[in-house]
């Protein structure tokens, strides 16, 4: 069944999930170009303790906090679920996925299949980071911080301050 996308009660709200092991720039340049689309972001940050993250669930849903503390349409929630639930629960149909590369594309697709064919109201939207902030992963962010390299200019300044 075709979806109505005119019906634009149904696509008020955005989920953006992922680690955020740090929070960087590059998804910060995502979060602010989806609240000026939706009127509502929620920027969901999963556990994922199987990817072992360097920071605590805690610390990367406070550093969430910090970084977008200044966008009034953007909330922060922390969860341990499948996406599609998280989503279904917070009444949410539309999520929004970052696309640096083709590669990033490849993997991006199959989960937004995949999560469609879990619940088939879910819509997926790429966005693409801008030029600046197109090299920009929480794992560059991770490597240069494990040898004690410069990050600060990749990173928001409040997040670093939490840090």
């Amino acid at each position: 069944m075709a979806k109505n996308f005119n019906d634009r009660e149904s696509y008020r709200k955005a989920i953006y999930s992922g680690t955020f092991d740090p929070i960087t720039n590059g998804h910060l340049d995502i979060i602010a170009r989806a609240a000026n689309i939706f009127d509502e972001v929620i920027i969901a940050v999963a556990k994922s303790e199987r990817k072992k993250p360097m920071f605590s669930h805690n610390d990367r849903v406070k550093f969430a906090h910090v970084a977008t503390a200044n966008l009034t349409n953007v909330r922060v929630e922390g969860f341990d679920t499948l996406l599609v639930d998280l989503a279904t629960q917070l009444n949410v149909n539309t999520i929004i996925r970052g696309l640096r590369a083709v590669s990033d594309f490849e993997f991006e697709l199959q989960m937004g299949y995949a999560n469609a064919s879990i619940n088939d109201k879910i819509e997926t939207l790429y966005l693409m980071p801008t030029l600046e902030n197109a090299f920009v992963s929480s794992t560059i962010v991770r490597e240069i911080i494990r040898f004690d390299g410069k990050f600060q200019h990749l990173v928001p300044k409040e997040v670093i301050e939490c840090m």
